[in-house]
């Protein structure tokens, strides 16, 4: 079973207060990009079905954080598996990793998504005018809906059914970030290069 016990504090709550506002702010204006500025549909398409996307991922990861298990993180870990660690990490912080994935990203993409689906039907009525506006925002949100949550129950199905392989790859995608760039995402500092190539081992 996951870990159950909360690592939540208040400095943490108000931190992601802060960082949901910005991460906000960021996905908000790349949507209003695409969307306004670019002025193109195709763009805009692909544009949503790409936060739809990371909407469904983030979920899959957030609920597989919670269904993972310490026992099979700790014997890679002690052979030095690349990934292990940091997969070990997130399941220890499953609490905060889920409200991360779950509510900050899938709130937001979920928020963005919708702004966007409107921003669409402008530019569906700006070539054809004839259609009627009211409808295309139904059928639109209706669709990013239909995406959203259908894409949702399925990746809770994956992540269920495997969440120490799902954890393990996103363990394994971070270690590799952390050999590249040096920043540690748990401890925030640079990894010491000597951990680096013992990771790598």
């Amino acid at each position: 079973m996951g870990n159950n016990k909360s690592t939540v504090s208040g400095r943490y709550i108000f931190l992601v207060g802060i960082g949901s506002f910005i991460i906000a702010i960021i996905f908000t204006l790349f949507s209003e990009i695409f969307a306004s500025k670019l002025n193109n549909l195709i763009l805009s398409f692909v544009f949503l079905i790409i936060i739809i996307t990371i909407n469904i991922l983030a979920d899959l990861v957030g609920t597989a954080v919670t269904a993972a298990s310490h026992a099979p993180f700790n014997a890679k870990a002690a052979k030095r598996v690349k990934g292990a660690p940091q997969g070990l990490l997130l399941i220890k912080n499953a609490d905060r990793v889920a409200n991360i994935a779950n509510d900050i990203i899938g709130d937001i993409t979920t928020t963005v998504s919708g702004a966007l689906g409107i921003s669409i039907v402008v530019q569906i009525m700006r070539v054809g005018p004839r259609f009627d506006q009211f409808w295309l925002n139904v059928l639109l949100t209706a669709l990013i809906s239909v995406l959203i949550v259908t894409g949702k129950a399925a990746g809770k199905k994956v992540s269920l059914s495997h969440p120490d392989e799902i954890i393990f790859f996103v363990g394994t995608v971070l270690a590799k970030i952390e050999s590249v760039t040096g920043y540690n995402f748990f401890q925030k500092q640079k990894v010491p290069k000597n951990k680096q190539k013992v990771g790598k081992q």
